[in-house]
C-alpha cells in the first residue's frame, strides 16, 4: 500500500514561507507538516494560519515539545484548532531537544515522566473529562475544557529511543519518526513502536510518519549529501533521502512503506531552489510511479 505523502515545512524557511508551501500541499499532497524548533516558527501558530488557508489537506504538528507549554495551555490550543477545522488536524507531542529545554529552564530530571503525564492528562482532557492529578510534573486540580473536541480526537507521539517508541506505540494514535534515518534504523524503530501498540491491545500495526529528505533535478544528488552532512550523516545507508526521478524516489517510498511507514514527510534540503516546484513532483509524477 502506498503511503501518504505530505511536506514539511522546514525551520530554514521563514514563516512567510507557509502560505504558498500550503497551498501547494493543499492542491497536490496529503499532509502538511509543521516543526516547533527552538527558536524559530511557533507550530501552534503556523497549524492555524495553515488550516485557515487552505481547504483539504491535514496539518500536522510533529512535534510540540511538552516541556514548552503546560497541559492545559496545550489541551485549550489543540482543542481551538480541532473544532474550527474537524478531522484536519494532527498534533503529535515528544520530549523537545532537552538541550534547548535546558536554554529556556524547563528541562526535566526525567523526560519519559513528564511525557508519560502530559500525554495522560492530554488525553483526557481533549476526550471532555475533569482531570485532578498531582504528579511529579502535571498538577491539575479539577480542570476541564468547556470546548473540548470530539472523544477520541488523534494525538500522535514521537520520539527515537526504545523506551519513547514503545510508549508512543502504546499510547499514541500514531507514531512520529525523525529524519535522515536509514532502513535499518526505521525498521528498528517501526518494531520497537509495534511492541507498544501490541501491549495496548491494538491489533495490526500503528500508523507511523517519518520525515525523508528529497531532491530531483540535475544537482539532486550533491544537494541530498550537503543537507545530509547538516544534520551529522554522511554513510550513504539506504533509506536517509532520495534523489533523482520520480521512479528513484518512488522506490524509496516503497521500501519504507514495505517496512511499516504509513506516511512520508517529504523534506526539502535547505537550499532546494524551488519548493513548490518540488511539491508538485511529489503530488503528480511521484504519486503516479507510486500506483496513484
Amino acid at each position: 500500500m502506498s503511503p501518504r505523502l505530505g511536506v514539511v515545512l522546514v525551520p530554514s524557511l521563514p514563516p512567510e514561507a507557509l502560505r504558498p508551501l500550503a497551498v501547494a500541499a493543499d492542491e497536490h499532497l496529503d499532509d502538511l507538516w509543521l516543526w516547533e524548533d527552538c527558536f524559530k516558527e511557533s507550530a501552534m501558530a503556523a497549524a492555524g494560519a495553515a488550516l485557515a488557508w487552505t481547504e483539504r489537506v491535514r496539518v500536522g504538528v510533529g512535534l510540540v515539545p511538552v516541556p514548552l507549554r503546560t497541559v492545559p495551555l496545550l489541551a485549550m490550543e489543540l482543542a481551538t484548532l480541532h473544532r474550527m477545522f474537524p478531522g484536519r488536524l494532527a498534533p503529535g507531542v515528544g520530549h523537545g531537544v532537552q538541550g534547548w529545554m535546558g536554554q529556556v529552564g524547563v528541562r526535566p530530571r526525567s523526560p519519559m515522566t513528564l511525557l508519560d503525564e502530559s500525554v495522560t492528562a492530554l488525553r483526557a482532557l481533549l476526550d471532555g473529562e475533569e482531570v485532578s492529578t498531582s504528579g511529579e510534573y502535571v498538577r491539575l486540580d479539577r480542570v476541564r475544557l468547556d470546548w473540548p473536541p470530539s472523544p477520541g480526537t488523534p494525538l500522535l507521539v514521537g520520539g527515537s529511543g526504545p523506551r519513547t517508541l514503545r510508549f508512543a506505540g502504546r499510547r499514541g494514535d500514531g507514531v512520529l519518526l525523525a529524519s535522515a534515518l536509514s532502513e535499518a534504523e526505521v525498521a528498528e524503530q517501526v518494531g520497537w513502536a509495534r511492541e507498544g501498540w501490541a501491549e495496548a491491545g491494538h491489533e495490526g500495526s500503528p500508523p507511523v510518519t517519518t520525515n525523508l529528505v528529497v531532491a530531483t533535478g540535475p544537482d539532486a544528488h550533491e544537494r541530498v549529501r550537503r543537507d545530509l552532512a547538516r544534520w551529522g550523516v554522511d554513510d550513504g545507508a539506504p533509506g536517509r533521502a532520495a534523489a533523482g526521478g520520480a521512479e528513484e524516489v518512488a522506490d524509496t517510498l516503497g521500501r519504507l512503506a514495505d517496512l511499516g511507514v504509513t506516511e512520508v514527510a517529504v523534506q526539502p534540503a535547505a537550499d532546494e531552489p524551488d519548493v513548490d516546484g518540488l511539491v508538485r513532483f511529489v503530488g503528480t509524477d511521484v504519486r503516479a510511479a507510486l500506483g496513484g
